[in-house]
């Protein structure tokens, strides 16, 4: 194995600048409420409005706005959301089994109560997000959908964004952006409840309030700065590797960026062909610094090492461009999401296709997966006995308790001993 070009592969560190700003920030917004919450959108937004929540009437405005072909082509992304994470709840089975005479235990899922949705603004008005983390709830069984989305200075709100996050089912829907808005779902304010679960995309300063606000509530992931790891073989056309890594390169100047490949020819060919389309490239200003910090190309000596090199980088997206997809497919089994084949690419997962867009980086890919319906759902276990199982059980927990020194512990299995020796 050898690197044709090495760049940074950005892991998830502790900004102590960033974290220090968003402590005093979220302490600030829980001693001072929506004082606090107006002047932070005032200062960084120039945004503070009579009620950050739309009304109807203003939800049903902004959707008039928009041609009727973006409604359909929303309406289409967020059925093919819907359709899958309703499979998936299908595959999410309770459970119950008699592990012994008379001793049953068992599972259930129970949706949480409550999810705060955040869908980000910035550069790109990412509406497509709404339907990633409000569906796979509502799907789920969650009742209540807080979903907020900062404003677009001098135009209020992005009507796309609004349509999406009413169709895909919020409750509520707020325009307020950053730290102040995950502070509103997490800590409760103007007649919001607190959340149970913050859920959803965002700057480092979302990131961190949320890795803060960690144990107050719960979260889904702390997702930074987009990944893309592409396997291509020399059968692969250098045209569209090139372009979906530059899919991911125009996303931040931090994107992840990283390629395999099994010759030196078939890496130059891809790079070569990298240089040529940033010469076009509309968002090349983003794509080109992108490229240029964090792009790296490995030529590997066969598909085991790109499996292993793959694994460790553990990337978000991973694409295959491989004869073999199989090998790949039964293999890998470090990445957020895999596209197999050329006739798929990372866009279709972030707009359309039905899969989720809100996925593990900075190497998460190795302990967890993305949002999924799963997310939304505690899986609670019970019991229940016999007398007769109660008190063959009882005998053995009150000999582990005794050893144990938990004399309190012993006291409850003996008393149903001695209850059910009699019945």
């Amino acid at each position: 194995m050898k690197a044709i070009k090495k760049g940074a592969h950005r892991l998830f560190e502790e900004d102590e600048e960033t974290s220090h700003v968003v402590s005093g920030m979220l302490k600030d917004l829980e001693k001072n409420g929506m004082d606090a919450v107006r002047r932070y959108s005032q200062k960084f937004d120039d945004w503070n409005p009579s009620s950050f929540e739309l009304s109807h009437q203003e939800i049903e405005a902004a959707i008039v706005k928009l041609p009727e072909q973006v409604i359909k082509d929303t309406d289409f992304c967020q059925q093919n959301v819907r359709n899958f994470a309703k499979a998936q709840l299908e595959a999410l089975l309770p459970l119950e089994i008699e592990i012994r005479p008379g001793v049953t235990l068992g599972h259930k899922h129970i949706p949480v109560h409550s999810v705060g949705s955040y869908i980000p603004g910035g550069r790109y008005p990412m509406f497509g997000s709404a339907q990633m983390s409000i569906i796979p709830a509502k799907v789920a069984g969650v009742k209540r959908v807080i979903a907020s989305t900062p404003p677009l200075k001098g135009q209020k709100y992005y009507p796309a964004t609004i349509n999406a996050m009413k169709k895909a089912g919020a409750d509520r829907i707020f325009v307020l952006g950053g730290v102040p808005a995950m502070a509103l779902m997490a800590f409760g304010m103007d007649e919001v409840e607190p959340v149970d679960i913050l859920c959803g995309a965002g700057n480092k300063y979302v990131v961190e309030a949320k890795r803060q606000l960690f144990g107050r509530c719960g979260i889904d992931i702390l997702a930074g700065p987009t990944e893309i790891l592409v396997i291509a073989d020399d059968n692969a056309d250098p045209t569209l590797v090139a372009c979906d890594l530059l899919g991911q390169a125009e996303h931040d100047p931090n994107s992840g960026i990283c390629l395999i490949c099994f010759s030196d020819e078939t890496a130059r060919n891809i790079i070569d062909e990298v240089e040529k389309q940033l010469e076009v490239l509309p968002t090349r200003n983003i794509a080109q610094i992108s490229w240029s910090n964090n792009g790296t190309v490995y030529v590997v000596n066969n598909a085991e090492e790109a499996v292993k090199l793959s694994d460790d980088y553990a990337p978000e997206h991973l694409e295959l461009h491989v004869k073999d997809a199989d090998y790949f497919f039964e293999n890998l089994t470090n990445y957020g999401s895999l596209f197999i084949g050329e006739e798929t690419t990372v866009a279709y997962g972030d707009k359309s296709i039905g899969t989720n867009h809100i996925l593990p980086t900075s190497r998460a890919a190795r302990y967890t997966g993305g949002v999924w319906v799963g997310k939304f759902l505690k899986t609670c276990t019970y019991q229940r006995m016999t007398p007769d199982a109660s008190r063959e059980i009882g005998e053995v927990t009150e000999r582990q308790c005794r050893r144990e020194n938990m004399l309190a512990h012993a006291l409850t299995a003996r008393v149903r001993v001695e209850r059910y020796s009699h019945s």
